[in-house]
């Protein structure tokens, strides 16, 4: 019996399924857990809780106006996204 040859598998582009945001700053003992249909923020005083919570609100609105959802964008444009929707 012969064996077929084997394609090489084009390699695969990693998927984004969702996000994870963890804020470690916590020092008020209240616990934060924000989530949205694709991202989670967990911890984190109030200041970064918000601050997360805003970049990701701003992250999602700019992939809805690329008409880019989040399981098919390159993760270093994702970064670009998310590094400019970070409050200043």
């Amino acid at each position: 019996m012969s064996k077929k040859p084997q394609r090489p598998r084009p390699a695969k582009t990693p998927r984004i399924r969702g996000l994870l945001g963890v804020g470690l700053d916590n020092e008020d003992g209240h616990k934060r857990i924000t989530t949205g249909e694709k991202f989670a923020l967990v911890g984190g005083s109030q200041e970064t809780h918000e601050v997360m919570t805003e970049t990701m609100l701003k992250t999602f609105e700019e992939l809805k106006r690329r008409a880019k959802p989040l399981e098919t964008i390159d993760p270093r444009e994702l970064g670009e996204i998310i590094e400019k929707s970070r409050p200043s």
